[in-house]
């Protein structure tokens, strides 16, 4: 994987164009590519049947179990299925289905937003204002992530493992050749994951490993150099965590994260101020004609327009601004704050998103209360609607940079990709609140508040993410001075470390060295994982448990050790042998598989789940 703003790996392999229109399918009754009917039948099935069924997952398990899964590998496997005869274009229709449907499923999941109000007593708005204000952000919250994705699916080339993984899925399953040369290691990874998940589920003694096999395979996308600093920085966090009792800043039985997930928001923010500047400075030598590219250099299927792309978020920003305002009954000041703040956290959340697979959305909604609170606000109502613009932003934004990334591998074209998020955003601000008020009639424990009331039996509704979202809204304005400290450590360590890295990767006398021996190899691994390493991987051993970081830091190390093993027995392809893409690799296929598993598994389990209980 590339590091910001150094020299960067050729693109994987992708058409380099956009897909050509009216393309003959194999099979009569199927439309042509390209034509009108074409995208009516893919969006029909998308925003119809793949969107619904993601979004009711992700709400119920957002209301059960406090987390989501995406739906992006089911309905990328469903869409190959519909767009099976049109050959080895059908991957970009599967693509554009399962964009849409994950925009459905990523709104649907913030169901919970509506349940923190009714914890916090707060009365409700008609669910049409509800509606209107959730479509305007996801609106907003699309464009911001579109804005971003040439810095961190082109430039930064990030790898976004699940996304990696639905570009291989369907890539296989729409070209027979690439099919035969991937199945056993595609299918064997995620028969694998399913397994995992079903005996983590089954036994309590594998469940307290707290092993998961999506987060073994997201280390086995992205490889040691990124997970070797996560897990170094949980390994740190843990040791440090008595100091941190003693002074205040945890709690007696509190784990390093609860502080640590600060520090890691701060130490990204850090490290992009380092690229970001760097990025400005290259733009105005390219605006000044010293670096100017000939515009024929781009690929048709990525060109976008960014006059119209930034009209876009000004616009629905403005509107987010107009419905808090004046159907809401907002103060402005504050809605304009979580505006901004998204602005600043899709990037952040995004670099985190595209390296370890894990959108720390969450940490961006307290981080936001946080600050509203450094400002002096008070009031839960206001602060919930300003974080709830920077928490849905977040999500969909980020999700769409995902989702840019299956189409980067895949030569999609992005302005019709787009526009299919765009149509799954409709769907899913509707879906988000007629889910939230379904759940909480038919189950009037979703409407209890679990912090006041602890001694209530809440079965499987144990609404996690709910809690912690209620617990920051009644901190506000306290916020504590180590809070602010924190910050700024993490700050000062981004930014610095970030520097350092940049003056001692850039020597050529450097990149002579590592790379003219194994020796030199050696020695670039180990400055790369435990001396400079990269301060966005270490952030993301602040965001979660310690077990967690030791998984995903162990299947780094198992990618890099199949690959040094492999190197020594590689044979040349056979005449006439498929060879597949450089970026399919043995264990990108087997990590992108443990991933699809374990989201296959709990997607089902959360639809048998609901169906029991509907039952």
């Amino acid at each position: 994987m590339a590091h910001p703003a150094e020299p960067l790996p050729p693109e994987p392999s992708a058409p380099l164009s956009s897909v050509p229109d009216a393309v003959a399918p194999r099979f009569r009754f199927l439309p042509a590519v390209g034509t009108w009917k074409y995208h009516l039948m893919l969006a029909s099935v998308a925003i119809f049947i793949l969107g619904p069924l993601g979004g009711v997952a992700a709400s119920y398990m957002n209301f059960s179990l406090g987390f989501f899964v995406a739906s992006q590998v089911l309905s990328g496997i469903l869409g190959s299925v519909v767009t099976y005869g049109y050959g080895a274009e059908g991957k970009h229709g599967a693509n554009y289905m399962q964009t849409m449907a994950a925009s459905v499923a990523s709104l649907c999941a913030m169901s919970v937003l509506i349940q923190s109000m009714v914890w916090l007593g707060m009365p409700q708005p008609p669910a049409w204002q509800l509606m209107l204000f959730v479509g305007c952000v996801g609106m907003f919250g699309v464009g911001v992530g579109m804005l971003y994705t040439p810095l961190l699916v082109d430039r930064l080339q990030l790898d976004y493992p699940s996304g990696y993984a639905v570009a291989n899925i369907l890539r296989a399953l729409t070209d027979k050749r690439l099919l035969k040369a991937s199945i056993a290691k595609l299918g064997g990874g995620t028969g694998l994951g399913i397994l995992a998940a079903w005996l983590t589920e089954k036994f309590a003694a594998i469940a307290a490993l707290s092993v998961s096999s999506s987060t073994v395979g997201a280390g086995m996308v992205v490889g040691s150099r990124i997970t070797v600093p996560a897990m170094l920085m949980g390994l740190i966090g843990y040791a440090l965590s008595p100091y941190l009792q003693s002074i205040g800043w945890l709690g007696p039985n509190d784990p390093y994260r609860k502080i640590g997930f600060l520090i890691s928001l701060a130490m990204i923010c850090g490290a992009a101020l380092v690229d970001l500047a760097l990025l400005a400075v290259q733009a105005v030598d390219r605006i000044r004609g010293r670096a100017q590219a000939p515009a024929d250099d781009e690929p048709a299927w990525k060109k976008v327009n960014v006059p119209r792309l930034i009209a876009w978020v000004v616009g629905w920003g403005a509107a987010v601004v107009v419905v808090a305002t004046q159907v809401l009954h907002q103060p402005p000041g504050f809605i304009l704050f979580g505006l901004v703040l998204s602005l600043l956290f899709v990037l952040i959340n995004g670099i985190a998103y595209g390296i370890s697979d894990n959108n720390p959305i969450s940490s961006a909604f307290v981080v936001s209360v946080l600050l509203m609170s450094l400002l002096g606000l008070k009031d839960p109502l206001v602060g919930l609607m300003a974080s709830s613009i920077l928490l849905i932003s977040t999500s969909v934004g980020c999700d769409m940079q995902q989702d840019r990334s299956t189409g980067w591998r895949l030569g999609t074209n992005r302005v019709v990709q787009f526009r299919y998020q765009v149509l799954g955003i409709f769907m899913g601000a509707v879906l988000c609140v007629v889910l939230a008020r379904v759940f909480m009639g038919a189950y009037p424990v979703l409407s209890v508040n679990q912090l006041d009331h602890p001694d209530v039996k809440v079965a499987q509704w144990s609404s996690a993410m709910t809690y912690k979202f209620v617990g920051a809204i009644r901190d506000l304005g306290t916020l504590s001075a180590h809070k602010v400290t924190a910050l700024l450590v993490g700050l000062s360590i981004g930014f610095t470390l970030e520097v350092i890295r940049k003056v001692v990767r850039r020597r050529p006398a450097y990149q002579s060295y590592v790379q003219g021996s194994r020796t030199g190899f050696g020695v670039g691994w180990g400055m790369d994982s435990l001396v400079l390493a990269s301060p966005y991987a270490l952030a993301f051993g602040g965001f979660i448990a310690l077990p967690a970081a030791i998984w995903f830091g162990m299947g780094g190390i198992l990618t890099s050790l199949f690959n040094t093993v492999s190197k020594r027995f590689r044979k040349e392809p056979a005449p006439g042998e498929a060879v597949l893409p450089e970026d399919m690799s043995t264990m990108s296929l087997v990590g992108g598989g443990l991933i699809a598993g374990e989201s296959l598994f709990y997607l089902f389990v959360g639809l048998a789940g609901l169906l029991s209980l509907l039952g």
